[in-house]
């Protein structure tokens, strides 16, 4: 190693032996704030008893990278302020360090590379007797039935149901990939905006898409909160319309602090008027009643 490799490690020292003192600094030295810097002026100054600039921080401390040593004075400053006598016993103690580090990892290295080896001729031969052969998939794409359009993956779900229980399938480009076997394999979607949909494939399938009808009130609501309708009574009419007069609605607060409740009176208020607090809402599950209009939403913020 140089000894510009050991100032670099002695800088991360450095950050150590802030963040003893300030231990809800997490960052690092292009994350190190002025305050930080005065935080560090003063701690440096009261355990070594000498001075460091603002300046010679900024030049030595929080640059990337460093193309000339800095003073060994300066070197030793910061030495002892990480608990070292100076920086020749810094430089010291961490070439045996590394040359013990070097030594114990080429020992290491000839175990590791006998015990990858005969992991690898394992693992291949478990793979053979479990996985004799690839399984074949299906790829199915995502449509609205009335517009032929793909829809979006956030605002979809897929699963496949083994032994009764859900197993959810990535969606990408608005397309799922499933594997198929000779029996059918039963495919479920779910959208707070399109009714739920099962779908059979196997390995004869020729299905190619998935086609989804929207729930025209979900749609709706969609539209209210999305667009920038100005026409405050034409929409209290209309979501008068598809809201239940029981309606309840739950707004899932950020950084899990809880939740919100609105009742329909309270709802309507907030998308009479389309700011953009509404229009970052995201609607996770729609429920509706015996006469079709919407009787509770979960919304994420």
């Amino acid at each position: 190693m140089t000894e510009l490799d050991f100032f670099q490690l002695l800088k991360q020292e450095v950050l150590l032996a802030y963040q003893k003192q300030y231990p809800y600094f997490k960052g690092n030295w292009k994350s190190f704030s002025s305050q930080d810097i005065q935080n560090l002026i003063e701690l440096v100054e009261e355990k070594t008893r000498q001075s460091i600039s603002e300046k010679w921080i900024y030049t030595h401390l929080k640059a990337e990278t460093n193309s000339k040593l800095p003073r060994k004075d300066m070197l030793d400053i910061l030495s002892q302020f990480s608990g070292f006598s100076g920086w020749d016993e810094f430089v010291f103690t961490n070439r045996e360090v590394a040359v013990g580090k070097k030594e114990s990892q080429s020992k290491k290295g000839k175990k590791y590379f006998i015990g990858v080896g005969f992991l690898a001729v394992l693992i291949v031969v478990i793979a053979f007797l479990v996985y004799p052969g690839k399984k074949p998939t299906l790829k199915l794409q995502l449509k609205n039935e009335f517009t032929n359009e793909t829809i979006q993956a956030k605002e979809v779900k897929a699963y496949t149901m083994e032994d009764n229980k859900k197993v959810e399938i990535p969606i990408q480009n608005s397309e799922i990939e499933v594997a198929v076997k000779d029996e059918n394999t039963k495919i479920v979607i779910q959208s707070p905006y399109y009714k739920k949909q099962e779908v059979k494939v196997n390995k004869g399938s020729e299905k190619t898409e998935i086609l989804l009808q929207p729930d025209d009130y979900a749609m709706m609501l969609k539209a209210f909160m999305k667009s920038d309708i100005k026409d405050w009574e034409t929409r209290k009419i209309q979501l008068n319309k598809i809201l239940s007069d029981n309606l309840e609605v739950i707004v899932m607060l950020k950084n899990d602090l809880g939740a919100e409740y609105f009742n329909k009176n309270e709802f309507s208020e907030k998308l009479v008027i389309p700011t953009e607090s509404v229009k970052r809402m995201q609607i996770l599950e729609i429920k509706n009643d015996n006469e079709g209009k919407i009787e509770f939403i979960r919304i994420k913020q």
